[in-house]
């Protein structure tokens, strides 16, 4: 391996790897002056640099103060700014004037836009904390570590969060309970034991927030639910009893259910978690001193080099630090270098399926059965309805590709009143979301979308909707064209367990290689990812379709999926492993994770990745395998 000069800022390496200046998105009206390692342990010299440089280009002090949103001070130097195009040019052209004496400044990156990506899925895996004498034993439970969580925010009251045999946290945590918007500083406790919020380089872009309109909170508290579900996913507290309309019941905990929870709230309700806010996020968590950070956040391809990703630059940071980050994957699958996150010091969980199956039963009018999948619970079942094709009831100017898929305003609303719709996935719209959707605006009875072949239940629960494959939905066309007065109905889903085979890799998660840099395998490994229950923010607009307000409960939940969902499993995990070897560092834990990591399903035979065909996984598709945490904690 190729040696560098040890006086020689982690910065300029990182960017000698990587690539050469690259200033792209050049309509961003934010940048991040990124200026590697710290050259000194005090933060106020570094912040009085930054604004030094700032005002050499904005001609004082003063607009350089108005102009900087963030000054990185902590982990590693570097500060965002808002700045015209020009502006950043002179800074980054200072890089190769001053390049053969090592620059401050290594890099310039426009800021960017990332997006967002149980009671079953932890005994799926086999773990169970270790009880003795009725307390969780340390180590087995993830005691001791701080996982820190970018993510949309939580919501505090969730029973999930509730600190019931916590121990206070340790002498090392720096971290604050930063107030806001329906949130102060009761809203942590000894369990939540730091919260941050960061808006500035998302509101440089996209103008000022406000809360009034009940969309969002300007504090650490969730609008959205996902960052919610993924911190009670890794480290949430047992609740007995958990369950989603009565689907999926049983105990919900997360993987590390001793470990301390910090919360980075970087994304926000009306879309997206801006770069400059995610790297204020990273210097803050290592200031903090967490031990594992858990981001379920990236930007589809094509991949920036590592130098021009935030995500890439702050973890390279927080790794160096023994801090071991954890990112998802993406979720455009199963199509090949799809993968994002890849940086070779993260690591990159792809999303597998465990073994509930959440069936339901359509009943034909020749008493026949077809059977499908769905989250619908409600009202309205057991009662015939007619059957229609949507693209025989196409709307005038409507092509019938369009209205057999069931796209928003493509059905002809007389002819769809109260009749079940049948919808096939199509190339332009393959949500059954939204084909439901277009049926509720029409007034139509129901839904059953016909899609490939996948365990990921997609069906909204709020309305009637069966998922079923191809096959099944070929069938049911054919019922239709042999009975002149064509009905069905809905039977209500239920929970069954241990009748689907797993783990499979879903459909839906991003494959490798990677697209940026090939010889560095990705995804690392696979973790539960489908139909995953765990707790949700009540005040989040997943209430789709207009349906009637539920009343919240202490533990709302919901079922979810993506490797959004499969990253916090993962984070859980090395909590385990961290708070059993507290000295090894995130190459040690990344490599016994990958290496006892298993490529085949719960009866021995290889893992099949969802596809289109179906196919035996590889490493592109799970990249070590399918996690084993217990085999993980002894790698030998």
């Amino acid at each position: 391996m190729a040696s560098f000069p040890s006086s020689w800022p982690c910065g300029v390496v990182l960017a000698l790897l990587c690539s050469l200046f690259l200033l792209g998105l050049a309509s961003s009206n934010v940048y991040i002056v990124y200026m590697g390692e710290r050259h000194t342990d005090e933060p106020n010299l570094l912040e009085d640099s930054h604004h030094q440089i700032l005002s050499d280009i904005l001609g004082s002090k003063e607009s350089a103060k108005e102009s900087i949103l963030y000054s990185y001070k902590h982990g590693f130097s570097g500060f965002a700014a808002v700045l015209s195009q020009s502006q950043a040019k002179l800074i980054a052209d200072d890089f190769f004037v001053a390049y053969a004496d090592v620059p401050e400044v290594v890099h310039v990156v426009p800021n960017r836009i990332l997006n967002l990506h149980t009671t079953r899925s932890w005994d799926f895996l086999q773990v169970k904390p270790q009880i003795v004498d009725g307390i969780l034993s340390e180590g087995h439970s993830g005691l001791g570590t701080i996982i820190g969580v970018m993510d949309t925010g939580i919501w505090p009251e969730s029973e999930s969060f509730k600190d019931d045999g916590m121990g206070k946290f340790p002498s090392r945590w720096k971290g604050i309970c930063q107030e806001g918007n329906r949130f102060n500083r009761s809203h942590c406790n000894r369990k939540i034991i730091g919260a941050r919020w960061y808006i500035k380089g998302y509101e440089a872009e996209f103008g000022k927030l406000s809360p009034s309109d009940g969309i969002e909170f300007l504090s650490p508290r969730d609008a959205v639910g996902h960052g919610t579900h993924t911190s009670s996913t890794a480290s949430g507290a047992e609740v007995k009893n958990a369950n989603f309309r009565g689907l999926a019941q049983g105990i919900a905990r997360g993987g590390a259910p001793s470990s301390w929870l910090a919360i980075y709230k970087v994304c926000w309700a009306t879309g997206g978690c801006s770069s400059a806010d995610l790297l204020a996020a990273f210097d803050d968590a290592i200031f903090d001193g967490v031990d594992i950070i858990s981001a379920s956040l990236g930007s589809p391809p094509p991949l920036s080099t590592y130098v021009d990703d935030a995500l890439a630059i702050g973890s390279f940071h927080a790794v160096a630090r023994g801090i071991s980050v954890v990112c998802s994957a993406g979720n455009t699958g199963p199509y090949p270098q799809t993968v994002i996150n890849t940086a070779p010091w993260v690591m990159t969980v792809a999303a597998s399926t465990i073994d509930p199956d959440f069936p339901a039963v359509i009943t034909l009018g020749n008493n026949q059965t077809v059977v499908g999948q769905s989250f619908y619970t409600g009202r309205g079942l057991n009662k015939f309805h007619p059957i229609v094709y949507g693209a025989d009831i196409a709307a005038t100017n409507i092509d019938g590709t369009s209205a057999g898929s069931c796209d928003l305003e493509t059905l002809n609303a007389t002819l769809a009143r109260g009749k079940v719709i049948l919808c096939f996935q199509s190339r332009w719209q393959r949500s059954a979301a939204i084909a439901s959707k277009s049926v509720l605006e029409i007034n139509g009875a129901g839904v059953i979308f016909a899609q490939f072949p996948t365990k990921d239940v997609s069906c909204p629960w709020s309305f009637p909707c069966v998922q079923v494959d191809f096959e099944a939905g070929t069938s049911l066309l054919t019922y239709m064209a042999a009975s002149r007065k064509p009905v069905v109905k809905f039977s209500f889903s239920k929970t069954v367990i241990g009748q689907q085979l797993a783990p499979e890799i879903a459909y839906f998660s991003s494959r490798g290689p990677s697209s940026l840099a090939p010889s560095v395998l990705k995804p690392d490994i696979a973790a539960p990812g489908v139909d995953i229950l765990a707790s949700w923010s009540p005040a989040s607009s997943y209430k789709l379709l207009n349906s009637p307000q539920t009343k919240a409960s202490p533990f709302n939940s919901k079922l979810d999926s993506g490797t959004s969902m499969a990253c916090p499993h993962i984070s859980g995990i090395v909590a385990l492993l961290k708070g059993i070897h507290p000295k090894w560092s995130p190459a040690a834990i990344k490599s016994a994770l990958v290496t006892t990591a298993s490529m085949k399903d719960e009866y021995g035979q290889h893992t099949v990745a969802e596809g289109a065909p179906h196919k035996q996984a590889d490493p592109f598709d799970y990249g070590g395998g399918h996690v084993d945490p217990n085999k993980a904690l002894d790698p030998g």
